[in-house]
C-alpha cells in the first residue's frame, strides 16, 4: 500500500474480469481510480464498492468505445468525475483493458465483427492515448493489455489475434515516441483467464481442465495474476522498462 499514492488512474474496462482485479489492485496500492465502463453499470459500482470497503478511492465512468465521439465523452466525464473527487484533471496511469471477442476463423469472420474488434481493441487505445497525452504527467504509465494469441497460432479468433498485434504495436512505438517524457509504454499479455470474457469454453470440469493443461502450472489464470504484473508496470519499481509486452500466460504454450 502507498507506492501509487497521489496517483490517478484510468482502467477501461474495469468493472469485470480482468478489469476489476487491475482496479482493485491499483486502489490497494494508493492510486484514485477511474472505472470506465460501457453498460454494466452494477458491476463497474460493484468494483468501485469493493475498493472503497478496504480504504481505497474509486468513482464509476460510463462511456462507450469504438463509437463516433467515445474517447471526448469517456475524458469529459473523467474529468468531471475527478472534480468531484477535489482532483485535477490529470492522469498518471493508463490501462487499455476494455475488450471482448468474436471468435470466427478466416473462413466465418465478418467484415463487421473485425470493425468492431479494431474499433475498440486498437483505434479507442490510439485516441484515447492521444487525448489523453495533455493531461498525463511527466514520469506516467500507460499500460495496454495485449494476448498470449499474438504469440501463438490461434486460428479460431484471426480478428482478435490481429487487432492485438496492432495494439502491441502501437505499444511499441509509443514507448519511444513518449520516452523523453519518462512516460514508459508497454503490455501484458494474458492467456486463459477465468473470467465472463468466452466462459463458455470452460464452464464444465472438461472444459476448464482442457484449458489448464496449456499452463506450465496447470490451472487457469485469475484476474490477480494479470493485476500484479500491470501493478509493477504502473510502480516506480519499471522505470527503466518500455515498449514490452510482458508474456503473463502462466507458461502456456511453452
Amino acid at each position: 500500500m502507498g507506492d501509487l499514492a497521489g496517483k490517478i488512474a484510468l482502467v477501461t474496462g474495469g468493472g469485470r474480469g480482468i478489469g476489476r482485479g487491475i482496479a482493485c489492485r491499483l486502489a490497494a496500492d494508493g492510486a484514485l481510480v477511474a472505472v470506465h465502463y460501457k453498460e454494466q453499470e452494477d458491476a463497474a459500482r460493484e468494483t468501485v464498492g469493493l475498493i472503497t470497503a478496504e480504504g481505497g478511492r474509486a468513482f464509476p465512468v460510463r462511456a462507450p468505445l469504438g463509437e463516433p465521439g467515445d474517447v471526448q465523452t469517456l475524458y469529459e466525464r473523467l474529468d468531471r468525475g475527478l472534480w468531484v473527487q477535489g482532483e485535477p484533471a490529470a492522469l498518471d496511469i493508463l490501462v487499455n483493458n476494455a475488450g471482448f471477442n468474436i471468435p470466427a476463423g478466416v473462413a466465418d469472420v465478418r467484415p463487421q465483427d473485425f470493425d468492431r474488434l479494431m474499433a475498440v481493441h486498437a483505434k479507442a487505445p490510439l485516441f484515447l492515448i492521444q487525448h489523453g497525452l495533455k493531461r498525463l504527467r511527466d514520469g506516467g504509465r500507460i499500460i495496454n493489455v495485449s494476448s498470449a494469441a499474438t504469440r501463438v497460432a490461434f486460428p479460431e479468433s484471426v480478428a482478435y489475434s490481429m487487432v492485438k498485434a496492432a495494439l502491441e504495436a502501437l505499444t511499441q512505438a509509443l514507448a519511444k515516441e513518449l520516452g523523453p517524457r519518462e512516460v514508459t509504454v508497454n503490455a501484458v499479455a494474458p492467456g486463459f483467464v477465468k473470467t465472463d470474457m468466452n466462459k463458455k469454453r470452460w464452464a464444465t470440469r472438461e472444459g476448464e481442465a482442457t484449458h489448464a493443461a496449456f499452463s506450465v502450472f496447470r490451472r487457469m489464470g485469475r484476474p490477480a495474476d494479470v493485476a500484479d504484473v500491470v501493478a509493477f508496470l504502473a510502480s516506480d519499481d519499471s522505470r527503466w522498462v518500455t515498449g514490452q509486452c510482458i508474456d503473463v500466460s502462466g507458461g502456456s504454450f511453452l
